[in-house]
């Protein structure tokens, strides 16, 4: 390391306290740079620290209090470097530790009943236990297997997260967990622990032993071996999961959980939708188990008491808000049943679709829906149970909602009185001595009866069963479809939202991928760029070169534009930039003719020839130093002389023929930038002969320019300057033009 490099810095505190004589492991781990000794592999640290001596007492700093009255250190600081140093990855360290029989009983008695289990030491224990895990498996395992009732000991901490994950890591229920050794945990599919996680639900009333049991129960159901999956989903363990959830006594977390685990048994991947990263395809690995037609039978004998849960008349629990009353709140554990019975549903199984109409589940359902216009959750599963009815394209669905549930009627009695009920029988109030709010349920109303035509589009019956109603056939021409024009974000006049094109993507890590790169426009303006020399280098020399390049020497295809736009989007970091402008050129040129402007016109040197124009304020500037062979355009009429140059302002001689001033640049041989900036006012009409009244026709110091010479009489001859017009002139409509 290079902190051992002689000359760069002094010796190591570790390496002061090693070369001492007698010295203990406290004086180590006081010291704050031991654990980067251990990675760099110090050898008479490493030495020191595999004794056994040393192995069992950084073990005791993890599984075992500190006293009351012990130092800070002590309580934090030692645990901790414990921890480190047993993952550092030293196998000589592991060694030790895995090859001594008492210091594995010394690890795992922390997990005894006698002993206290403070969250801060259960972290340190876990992360020891699960290092363990993926770097010594074999030999972890197997000393498991040896000692089973470690399990019975996991389960019964199962309240503590920490246990938990070493809990469902030591099942191999986690998708990283024993790629290469699942032949060594086949002996776990004759051990109970499923049942000992399930009746961890009767035995306990605390909520974080419910939550943490269905976590543990759904990560088997999803990735667990084939023989603890196959054993989760049969009959009796469902019987048995529903026996404690609707037990009267329980606590209703017990319900939401066991539901939880049956929603997780319907569809495996289901509670892994919540997180983003599921639409990137990860948590792909593990055993994939699919919906058990035995295990949903199992769950439909249950589905009636269900149900029943569903009522609401018999609670008299009263929940304020600010929009009034809920006479009782819905609950959990009601919203959980809607959510079972949505993915219930979405399966698409005969036997819950039967089972479901004879129960009339979606009646109650809908009930809830419309009682309860402010809960968004409820919104939500209810509008995909109606989703997943329509298309399942199943005619007992169809027919159970329009006839039955009458959903067409509910629908247009709920756009007709669209303010909450101030009935006080009703679930839900309003607040006294205020107005009653819109409800909360409108857009999900919306979809729904879109879908409603979409499927009466293309089914007889619905259709027939919509065009007999007169009064959604007013509804659907006067209401949704004028709502569903004035919805629509791709008519917009300020534009779509482009997020609506891929709900999926990172906007923080793929925001660069909105922006739009013109390839065409792009090849345009770098060709520009090179002809007009808009970089800024120092090597004039070069700069002078790049004005007499042809077309084909600056000219970007397409394909060179795909390259450089690969290599922008490395600086889309900025807000701006000159390749997302397709008028850059524009505030470029408008920067050149600030600077002219900004600065007095002085004589050139070296024959340096370049002609500016003074015509006004707003000084209009043509730009002729391209190679395009340019020809001539239409005159441009002159202003009124500009005459702020000069406290005296002379007259300017009128004439019928308007004068035109371009500006010429050329670049100087000699390098001098002062020589380059200067600029020279010209008549280019008076380049075509000798001026009475100035040799070279120059304007200096805010002098007018002397009126033309008259046109001459010979039009079949073409004159000189007619020549010089048609070399210098600019159309208007050419590109390099810019308009005032």
């Amino acid at each position: 390391m290079f902190w051992r490099m002689t000359g760069l810095t002094t010796a190591s505190p570790v390496e002061t306290i090693l070369d001492k004589e007698n010295y203990t492991l406290e004086e180590l781990l006081d010291e704050d740079e031991i654990i980067q000794e251990c990675k760099a592999l110090n050898t008479r640290l490493i030495n020191f620290l595999r004794e056994r001596a040393q192995v069992e007492q950084l073990l005791r700093y993890i599984v075992e209090e500190a006293p009351v009255d012990a130092e800070n250190k002590r309580v934090f600081k030692f645990p901790f470097i414990a921890c480190e140093i047993f993952t550092c990855e030293v196998d000589i360290i592991l060694k030790t530790l895995l090859e001594d029989e008492e210091l594995m009983e010394l690890l795992f008695s922390f997990l005894k009943s006698d002993h206290s289990h403070g969250t801060l030491l259960a972290g340190y224990f876990s992360k020891v236990v699960i290092f363990l895990m993926l770097r010594k498996t074999v030999p972890l395992v197997n000393y498991v297997q040896e000692h089973q009732e470690i399990f019975c000991q996991l389960v019964d901490l199962i309240g503590i997260t920490s246990i938990m994950e070493v809990l469902v890591r030591l099942i191999g229920a986690d998708e990283h967990m024993y790629g290469s050794y699942m032949d060594t945990m086949q002996w776990l599919d004759d051990t109970n622990v499923l049942e000992m996680i399930v009746d961890k639900f009767s035995s306990s009333d605390c909520p974080e032993v419910h939550a943490n049991a269905a976590e543990t129960l759904c990560a088997i159901t999803r990735y667990a071996p084939t023989g603890l999956a196959a054993k989760i989903s049969s009959p009796s363990f469902v019987s048995r999961l529903f026996h404690h959830a609707l037990e009267d006594s329980r606590p209703k977390s017990v319900l939401v959980h066991s539901l939880t685990v049956c929603i997780c048994l319907l569809d495996p991947k289901r509670s892994l939708s919540t997180s983003y990263y599921s639409y990137r395809g990860q948590g792909s690995a593990g055993s994939s188990v699919m919906a058990n037609p035995e295990a949903i039978d199992g769950m439909l004998e249950s589905l009636a008491d269900l149900l029943r849960l569903l009522d609401i008349s018999s609670s008299e629990v009263t929940f304020p808000t600010t929009y009034g009353n809920l006479q009782p709140p819905l609950g959990k554990h009601r919203l959980k049943i809607v959510e079972f019975i949505s993915v219930l549903i979405a399966i698409a199984s005969e036997a819950a679709e039967k089972e479901l109409i004879r129960l009339g589940a979606l009646q109650r359902i809908l009930d809830l829906f419309f009682e309860y216009p402010y809960n968004n959750f409820l919104h939500h599963h209810v509008e995909n149970i109606i989703l997943s009815c329509l298309e399942s394209n199943k005619s007992a669905f169809t027919e159970h909602l329009l006839r039955d549930c009458n959903i067409v009627e509910r629908i247009l009695h709920a756009e007709k009185h669209f303010t909450l009920s101030a009935e006080p029988n009703k679930p839900t109030v309003p607040a006294e001595g205020r107005s009653p709010p819109r409800i909360g349920n409108i857009g999900h109303l919306t979809r729904m009866s879109n879908k409603i035509v979409q499927l009466g589009n293309n089914n007889t019956e619905v259709q027939a069963h919509l065009q007999d109603n007169a009064e959604w056939t007013d509804w659907h021409m006067n209401v949704l479809l004028k709502r569903n024009a004035l919805e629509n974000v791709y008519q917009w006049a300020c534009g779509r939202p482009t997020a609506l094109l891929d709900r999926t993507r990172d906007c923080d890590d793929e925001e660069f991928r909105d922006r739009d790169y013109d390839v065409a426009a792009l090849a345009n303006n770098l060709s520009q760029a090179f002809r007009y020399s808009i970089y800024s280098s120092d090597d004039i020399e070069r700069a002078q070169g790049s004005l007499e390049r042809d077309d084909e020497d600056v000219y970007f295809d397409d394909e060179s534009a795909e390259v450089v736009i690969s290599s922008l989007r490395l600086g889309d970091e900025h807000d701006s930039s000159l390749f997302s402008n397709s008028n850059w050129f524009e505030f470029e040129e408008n920067r050149v003719v600030d600077e002219n402007s900004s600065s007095s016109p002085s004589p050139s040197s070296n024959g340096t020839d370049e002609v500016t124009a003074t015509e006004n304020d707003n000084d209009e500037v043509v730009d002729t130093a391209t190679s395009d062979a340019i020809g001539p355009g239409p005159n441009i009429e002159e202003p009124e002389p500009n005459t702020g140059l000069d406290d005296d302002p002379k007259e300017v001689p009128t004439s019928s023929s308007p004068t035109e001033w371009v500006e010429w640049r050329v670049t100087s041989d000699s390098g001098d930038p002062s020589e380059i900036g200067a600029t020279e006012v010209v008549d280019l009409d008076s380049l075509t002969g000798p001026s009475p009244s100035s040799d070279n026709n120059s304007v200096v110091d805010g002098e007018t320019p002397p009126p033309p010479p008259p046109e001459s009489s010979n039009a079949g001859e073409e004159s000189p300057s007619d020549s010089v017009d048609r070399d210098v002139e600019l159309d208007k409509d050419s590109p390099e033009a810019v308009c005032g």
